[in-house]
């Protein structure tokens, strides 16, 4: 814009001065025909000349030697502002969200677990967990801030917009925590919830806001044959993927469902084109997969209108049998080793090869330390009597208490957006 200012000042200034000029010659009195009087009338129109033309030249270049970016400002002006997700021009670009700590907070947790739309599963404290702390944790980034969630200054940035979380159950937590952390400040006859097939949708009405969840944990097409054989089909992806369209933010997350193996497993084989495919590394499977999933969105997404964020994996603390995560109370301080786990590093991989400006969110280090938020054994409501005999219990260390880790990658998304 400064280029545009400068020109514009040029031009204008260059007209005034020569309006001017042409005033002055036209208002000068007949020529003295003695010789001094001619020559000091032609040095008068010299000067003028000189003072007219050249001065305007240097009120340019000094502009533009005050700010030599200001001449290219406007040319990486629309590609910058179509980067915007992936740059992110504001903290973001300064801060690695990724590192940091986490800091105990008492202001928090922004909700309780009577959240109308919390699933009982999450509900922790409602299901009998006998501590609270693992709700009251902030994450403080190296070097930035990340403000805490602002539910109206949120609705107000999704005014007359679609946000969709894509994904399989972990996002579905994630769903529930920005749902409850928005919907307190609505009046109860001014929200509902809305289902269609695999999509539901939160609607904040004075708002025209609609905040949905898609089920879509591999993200492309899973398929049960007449044989009642399930086909994971890696290179499908519209049965999914048309519901995406008109969208104005898209979040994605999908790992988990890939790991899975033997019984676990959702599929019983592999379809790329006509090929049908018994056995295949996961980690190859889940590139070809996301894959696919890059290419629908640099084919049919306008990066002028559709923000796209991927989140990482969500960490699970499932060793020993499941129990890592049991009556742990407190976060860890830090890593011994740094391990970046597989998914990730493939998931990193696609979004570098894709044309269109995805961000990345990573969660997946600073949510590794938060052993403590998960639900374990206190995913269904039940008396302190059984939990202590602990028979017949399962823990879940995957999905994570409400309120709890979720909020806090919502407050990382309201940033971003």
């Amino acid at each position: 814009m400064s280029m545009v200012h400068t020109t514009g000042s040029h031009a204008l200034t260059k007209h005034f001065f020569q309006d001017k000029a042409l005033l002055n010659y036209r208002a000068l009195p007949p020529l003295d025909h003695s010789h001094s009087a001619t020559m000091a009338k032609l040095k008068l129109l010299l000067l003028s000349f000189l003072f007219y033309t050249i001065f305007p030249c240097f009120f340019h270049c000094t502009l533009s030697l005050i700010n030599p970016q200001d001449e290219l400002s406007w040319i990486a002006m629309e590609s910058e502002d179509i980067n915007m997700v992936q740059t992110q021009r504001d903290s973001s670009k300064k801060c690695d969200f990724s590192e940091g700590k986490w800091v105990f907070d008492q202001s928090y947790p922004l909700y309780d677990s009577n959240c109308p739309y919390l699933t009982t599963a999450v509900t922790c404290q409602k299901n009998g967990r006998p501590d609270s702390d693992y709700e009251k944790w902030k994450w403080k980034p190296n070097g930035c801030y990340i403000p805490r969630f602002d539910a109206l200054g949120f609705l107000g940035k999704m005014r007359r917009k679609r946000i969709m979380l894509v994904g399989d159950s972990i996002m579905r937590n994630q769903w529930e925590s920005l749902v409850c952390l928005v919907q307190g400040v609505i009046p109860t006859d001014r929200k509902r919830v809305t289902y269609n097939g695999p999509l539901m949708a939160f609607h904040a009405m004075d708002f025209e806001t609609s905040i949905e969840f898609f089920w879509a944990p591999l993200l492309v097409e899973l398929k049960k044959e007449s044989n009642k054989k399930r086909i994971l089909h890696l290179d499908l992806i519209e049965d999914n993927a048309r519901y995406w369209r008109g969208v104005d933010i898209l979040v994605f997350d999908s790992a988990h469902w890939w790991t899975h193996s033997g019984q676990t497993s959702s599929w019983d084989y592999y379809m790329e084109g006509n090929s049908i495919i018994t056995n295949m590394n996961p980690m190859v499977a889940y590139q070809k997969g996301l894959s696919t999933w890059a290419r629908w969105v640099d084919l049919n997404l306008n990066p002028r209108k559709t923000r796209v964020i991927f989140r990482s994996m969500s960490p699970r603390h499932n060793r020993q049998n499941g129990w890592k995560c049991y009556k742990q109370r407190q976060p860890l301080q830090f890593f011994s080793h740094l391990h970046v786990p597989e998914p990730l590093v493939v998931l990193q991989g696609v979004i570098k090869r894709m044309r269109f400006p995805v961000y990345l969110q990573d969660i997946t280090t600073m949510t590794a330390l938060r052993r403590d938020g998960h639900p374990s054994v206190y995913s269904k409501a039940m008396n302190e009597e059984r939990h202590k005999a602990g028979t017949g219990l399962s823990s879940d260390c995957s999905h994570w208490c409400l309120p709890g880790v979720p909020d806090i990658w919502n407050e990382m998304l309201s940033v971003l957006l």
